[in-house]
């Protein structure tokens, strides 16, 4: 396609051939429905084909008047409903003027080997055959029971391996069915000809009369051995072009994860390293370019890496919700903060009414527009002007196409190279390597990710003027434009777990997420993640967000992810955190529920984009206020030995209207709890020490209790130990929260109102 988008049959075809089209194009635009016409053709072997050719005009988004052609090869079709008028005319004719079955097996005979006239009624059947120098065709004999003793007969010398179908298909009942299908039946086969197999047709058409059917077979083995030998070398080439792209993959894949692990390393270390505040001018100035380097290399892996998926076909699209102005205003922070570094204008214009929010792939589109206003960037100096406008230029059955136009005052390129733009690794000179630095991939890798969402990509450019990018996709609208603008995130609800075996990467992943406003915590085994996500969860502060790395020593993110999902899957995403590409891990990913990636390292200028676009694929379920109970009228268990606590405490519900029985010790609780009436209790406030016996024994004692609530009701720990191994330890005992006291009224109300309501569902 790249050879002739743009180019006109003036400049594809001879002058003859360009006329042909330019005429039937000019009749398809004259006419008010579809032009369609017939032509026959020769291909490349000389022989001719039919084709039938459809042209249709049309208005497209821009308002141009335009043709769409499609041209089909009939050549089969028309030569099948040219035998079939064959056989009726011979028939039709040779019953009009009288003549024998002789003469309408003469007429039809030509390239059959052997000819059957068959009553399907009688089953009475004349068979014809040529003489020994395949001459005339001559009546051999007359018969009976066709469908029977003489499909018997035929079989005979039909090949072991093919005579079981043919004898089915043989079947009166079958071979009727067929051709009350559709007028002809064919079917090839091998029959043995001196002991060697050969490939022959057998074709049936019914005739005028319904009653009467001709058989006829052709002697095919050249042809089928032909096409046998094509198809086997086309698989064998098929076979290995699939295991060079397998193993090509294979390489790629490995080679990613050997290169990335160092890089990696070397970003982690590098950003560590840059946090002393005892580095001396010259040291911080190495620093930062190891680290811009790094990232450089880094960004070429990932090119190479993105453009051998994207010709592999392992690049999926995610479709979501996605709010088009939170995207653009993401995109111009990060434009503009280059721009002015550089000493550029930058301006982001939207023209029309652009809705808020569409359905498509979002990082998809912004990595399209954030390569082409990269290079626009690049490749302008100060004092230049870089423009990306937006507009809608269509609106049809829900879906709007959207333009997307980056225009620079940049140096600009030739003419003559303007069609080499898309092509991977290509560069315009020598120079423009060495002085902007560039794999020759971002381009390649735009035009086909824009290829991937059916839209298109075009460039016009003058040397020492500038260049204009224009994008066109097609997106689908949003019913409901509040529900996605509401679920914007919002950092200082997020916390996050990071789990990496490596320390120097889990401690810089969390930096990151700090760095951007994220409340985070790391930790570098799956099993301390489990126990993590148990103490957070009984404090009813639980992640929302857990980012896993994929390749750990014993318990791997597989693994752990699968066990956090069965646990906490209502109160947080696990997103796979791997220096793999997605594509090497996602069909494992999928396989425990997790459906969302991050590459490592992380980096705070994306990393926040990244939540947001996640948040809104998973609805924000995670952020989503849980259901409560109403508390008022209920009736609670509270065990505290310190008298002015509890009375604070009892004095808290009571306004809340919520009635408390104290107990001094576990042991009252206990007593108090058995005698009660079961489901009399909400819930039980148990501070954990206490005298006699402790809060741990007396929430024990009460779980094993023979009664249907005592397994149910909830129970939540009161105590000043706010370590995490205390919170394991009331996990352990069967209660249901850990709150650290002095605890707020209004987040024991919350926790008392959850609880109650997932206990009584």
């Amino acid at each position: 396609p790249e050879g002739v988008v743009g180019l006109t049959d003036a400049q594809i075809f001879d002058a003859e051939t360009a006329a042909h089209f330019v005429a039937d194009d000019k009749i398809a635009l004259s006419l008010s429905k579809p032009y369609v016409f017939f032509e026959d053709v020769p291909d490349a072997a000389g022989n001719q084909r039919q084709l039938q050719t459809t042209k249709i005009k049309y208005v497209d988004t821009a308002g141009k008047l335009c043709v769409l052609g499609m041209c089909q090869d009939v050549t089969d079709m028309v030569r099948i409903q040219h035998e079939h008028a064959m056989t009726k005319e011979a028939y039709e004719r040779a019953a009009s003027a009288g003549l024998t079955y002789t003469h309408i097996a003469q007429t039809l005979a030509r390239d059959f080997i052997d000819l059957y006239y068959v009553n399907t009624e009688t089953e009475e059947f004349v068979e014809y055959g040529k003489g020994a120098n395949n001459g005339t065709i001559s009546e051999i004999r007359r018969g009976y029971h066709f469908f029977s003793d003489c499909r018997a007969e035929l079989a005979e010398n039909v090949f072991d391996d093919d005579r079981e179908e043919f004898l089915q298909a043989m079947k009166r009942k079958t071979l009727m069915k067929a051709l009350g299908r559709k007028d002809t039946f064919a079917m090839t086969y091998r029959q043995m000809e001196g002991g060697v197999p050969v490939y022959v047709n057998a074709k049936i058409s019914r005739m005028e009369d319904e009653h009467y059917v001709i058989m006829g077979i052709t002697n095919v083995d050249a042809e089928m051995r032909e096409t046998k030998a094509k198809n086997e070398a086309l698989a064998e080439a098929l076979s290995s072009a699939e295991l060079a792209n397998k193993a090509k993959t294979s390489f790629l894949s490995g080679m990613s994860h050997e290169l990335r692990t160092p890089i990696n390393s070397i970003i982690g270390l590098d950003t560590l390293a840059l946090k002393g505040d005892k580095l001396n001018d010259e040291t911080r100035e190495y620093l930062e370019k190891i680290g811009e380097s790094a990232r450089h290399l880094l960004s070429i892996i990932n090119d190479v890496l993105d453009m051998s998926r994207i010709e592999s076909g392992r690049v999926q699209l995610r479709k979501s919700e996605f709010v088009m102005s939170a995207m653009l205003e993401q995109l111009c922070t990060m434009v503009t903060a280059q721009c002015e570094e550089k000493g550029l204008h930058f301006e982001c214009q939207i023209l029309n009414q652009v809705a808020d929010s569409y359905f498509g792939d979002e990082m998809k589109i912004k990595e399209i527009l954030l390569n082409i206003l990269s290079n626009a960037i690049k490749f302008t100096d100060a004092p230049g002007n870089v423009l990306l406008t937006v507009e809608k230029t269509a609106e049809y059955d829900n879906q709007s196409t959207l333009c997307f136009r980056v225009k620079d005052t940049g140096i600009g390129m030739d003419k003559e190279y303007l069609p080499k733009i898309f092509d991977a690794f290509s560069r315009e000179n020598g120079d423009r390597k060495t002085k902007f630095g560039s794999s020759g991939l971002g381009l390649a890798i735009t035009k086909r990710i824009v290829e991937m969402m059916n839209g298109s990509i075009s460039v016009t450019s003058e040397k020492s003027v500038g260049t204009e990018f224009t994008v066109m996709v097609t997106l689908r609208n949003c019913e409901n434009n509040e529900h996605v603008r509401a679920m914007e995130i919002n950092r200082e609800a997020m916390y996050v777990l990071v789990v990496d075996d490596d320390p120097i990467e889990v401690e810089h992943a969390r930096m990151v997420l700090e760095e951007v406003g994220i409340r985070a915590d790391a930790c570098t085994s799956g099993q301390e993640a489990l126990r993590r996500m148990e103490v957070q969860h009984a404090k009813f502060d639980p992640y929302n967000f857990v980012l896993m790395d994929w390749n750990m020593p014993g318990m791997n993110g597989n693994e752990a992810s699968a066990e956090i999902r069965k646990l906490y899957e209502k109160e947080c995403v696990v997103i796979a955190l791997s220096a793999y590409n997605w594509e090497d891990i996602q069909e494992e990913a999928h396989g425990v529920g997790v459906d969302h990636f991050m590459a490592k390292p992380l980096f705070a200028s994306n990393v926040l984009k990244n939540f947001e676009q996640i948040a809104r694929q998973s609805k924000m379920t995670i952020f989503k206020e849980k259901k409560q109970a109403n508390i008022a009228g209920r009736r609670i268990l509270l065990a505290e030995d310190v008298e002015l606590n509890a009375e604070i405490l009892m004095d808290s519900l009571e306004l809340e209207n919520v009635k408390v029985d104290h107990a001094l010790n576990g042991e009252m609780a206990i007593q108090m709890f058995e005698k009660s009436t079961a489901g009399i209790y909400a819930a039980i406030l148990m501070d954990v020490r206490m005298p006699v016996m402790d809060g741990l024994e007396a929430a024990r004692k009460i779980r094993s209790m023979r009664r249907e609530d005592a397994k149910s009701i909830p129970i939540i720990a009161l105590t000043a130990n706010a370590f995490d191994e205390d919170v394991q330890l009331s996990m352990q005992a069967g209660m249901n929260a850990h709150l650290s006291k002095p605890v707020e009224t209004e987040q024991l109300i919350r926790v008392l109102g959850e609880l109650i309501y997932e206990a009584e569902k």
